[in-house]
């Protein structure tokens, strides 16, 4: 899109709209329109009508054709991948991990694009709006797990024959499933969604500080009634509005729980359960565990406990700079629906010199963590795809230290910029959207934003920025967050030269502290000072759909 012969005010008008609402390419969707007409209001017109030559439909047709397409094209990805790993032999361990991501995040989009087609084959022209935002998350993770898998081949930096392989398969694929989204997002998700206002209560039930509502049997009750009594406070029991455990485990270093890893105990939780079946709770005792844990899509609605901050700790080492990539450094990481997290620190120790190094990596959908610490330097955070959800949680690092393509609120969290390596400065965020079709995004409420311990005696030798634009349609907000004299007055910090800075969209609203002033910001074409009403596009109920998951897991919002 060229700007260069509008006025400042409509390239504004522009700008907002292109990131709070789709495009509608015709007032009636069932019409039959040529492909040209179509495609000629996508982001990428030319490939467009190469996936849609010779067809002929209307939106809804088109939509069909190119999921379907995207899941062929999926299939033979995959296969490349199987095929190139069926002989490492000739390959270098960094590529053999990238490779082994990508082998995964395929796998995720096969699962993706399957229901996603089978959700608009079966829809007639109408999809229920809980669905489309469903399909339309699905579609936005499909393009976060090929870019995901991009950057690992490219920061490998041997096996050139081998990546070379992936590439253009990879650059095509991120195109077509591009035109998926688009094609999805004009057909199906509502152009103007019903926003629920700003000034809401929310749902408060009064627990705070990681105490939940827990509803269970009797026998569950006694187990963890029995637990709580060895270790500390009980979670707060309410027979009125309480959250369904359907079983229990206890994993205690000592040998008096059911295990004595936390991985021990995730295996034995059950495979795909329902909502409706209830959580199976782990309750995680006081201690220090030294283990890398990947919980996998297949174990859903588990509920992790533990006996508090700085009292239950996950923790690892893994970075960039010993050959692991980004992605696969994560202590902690997790792509199981429904998961919740409670009273636990997370770190990854592996310190500033090793660069990216992840404490947590969440791909879960509807996923949240309450009264919860991250530790880490660059790359704590990795909110990798999805819905997300954080609550009263403590967030330590230094560079891009809360980064990924999710769609995710954080609320009354604590961010602590740290002290970086000499001649580094600190990003609190680096959010990665790369399509403008994609709801995705992080939204900071009421967060209060200091310097850790290490950075506060010298605070003022290093500039800190509320984030960067890692991708091209980079969204972030901030909103009623304290802002304390360590935010640079910018507030805002380039990646690269004039990289996205027109097609990001960062804003501030009625932030308060000696850094929030937005006197001097940044002067981008993506940057915005809001107001309510737009402020509400990134709240919990209407950025990542909370009321229609929130209220199960029993967390404040």
């Amino acid at each position: 899109m060229a700007f260069k012969n509008l006025s400042v005010l409509t390239l504004c008008v522009s700008l907002v709209l292109s990131f709070l609402a789709p495009i509608s390419i015709a007032a009636n969707n069932s019409s039959v329109v040529s492909p040209e007409t179509v495609c000629n209001s996508t982001v990428n017109p030319s490939f467009c009508k190469t996936v849609l030559a010779n067809q002929n439909g209307n939106i809804f047709d088109y939509g069909r054709i190119s999921v379907r397409k995207s899941l062929s094209q999926s299939r033979k990805f995959l296969s490349l991948v199987n095929s190139l790993l069926q002989d490492t032999s000739s390959l270098s361990l960094p590529t053999i991990g990238a490779l082994q991501d990508c082998q995964f995040l395929a796998e995720l989009n096969l699962e993706y694009l399957s229901n996603a087609l089978t959700a608009v084959d079966k829809a007639s022209d109408v999809l229920p709006t809980t669905q489309a935002e469903d399909q339309q998350t699905m579609l936005s993770a499909v393009l976060t797990n090929e870019e995901t898998c991009l950057e690992g081949l490219q920061n490998t930096a041997s096996d050139q024959r081998a990546k070379s392989n992936l590439f253009s398969s990879l650059s095509d694929d991120k195109k077509l499933h591009s035109v998926s989204l688009d094609l999805f997002t004009k057909g199906w998700v509502p152009e103007k969604k019903v926003l629920t206002p700003w000034q809401t209560n929310g749902r408060h039930l009064g627990f705070r500080n990681g105490r939940l509502p827990l509803k269970m049997s009797n026998r569950v009750r006694a187990i963890y009634d029995s637990t709580r009594g060895r270790h500390g406070r009980k979670l707060l029991q309410d027979n009125t509005q309480s959250v369904l455990v359907s079983d229990i485990v206890v994993v205690s270093q000592d040998g008096s729980g059911n295990f004595t890893t936390i991985n021990d105990a995730i295996a034995a939780a059950p495979n795909n359960t329902a909502a409706s079946d209830g959580y199976f709770l782990i309750f995680v005792t006081q201690g220090v565990y030294q283990e890398y844990i990947s919980i996998a899509k297949n174990k859903k609605y588990l509920m992790m406990v533990g006996d508090g901050i700085n009292q239950t700790i996950i923790t690892g080492d893994h970075n960039v700079v010993d050959n692991f990539t980004t992605f696969n450094s994560a202590t902690f990481a997790v792509v199981a629906q429904g998961f919740v997290a409670v009273n636990m620190t997370f770190r990854n120790t592996a310190g500033p010199a090793k660069h990216q190094a992840v404490a947590v990596r969440n791909g879960a959908d509807m996923s949240t963590f309450y009264s919860c610490s991250f530790e880490g330097y660059q790359d704590t955070l990795y909110t990798h795809s999805l819905r997300q959800f954080y609550r009263e949680c403590d967030i330590y690092g230094t560079v891009d230290f809360i980064f990924g393509n999710a769609a995710v609120v954080f609320q009354e969290c604590n961010l602590y910029p740290g002290l970086p390596m000499s001649g580094q400065f600190n990003a609190i965020t680096a959010q990665g959207r790369t399509d403008p079709n994609q709801n995705t995004g992080t939204s900071i409420y009421n967060a209060t934003i200091k310097a850790s311990a290490d950075l506060a005696p010298i605070v003022s030798t290093v500039n800190t920025y509320l984030g960067r634009p890692w991708k091209e349609y980079s969204r972030t907000v901030f909103m009623q967050c304290f802002m304390d004299n360590l935010i640079h007055t910018s507030g805002w910090r380039e990646w690269s030269g004039d990289f996205a800075l027109t097609t990001l969209y960062y804003a501030e609203y009625n932030n308060t502290g000696p850094g929030s002033s937005t006197a001097n910001r940044v002067t981008w074409p993506g940057y915005h000072v809001i107001n309510a009403t737009d402020a509400a596009n990134f709240t919990v109920s209407n950025f990542v759909d909370g009321d229609s998951w929130l209220p199960q897991t029993g967390v404040p919002y």
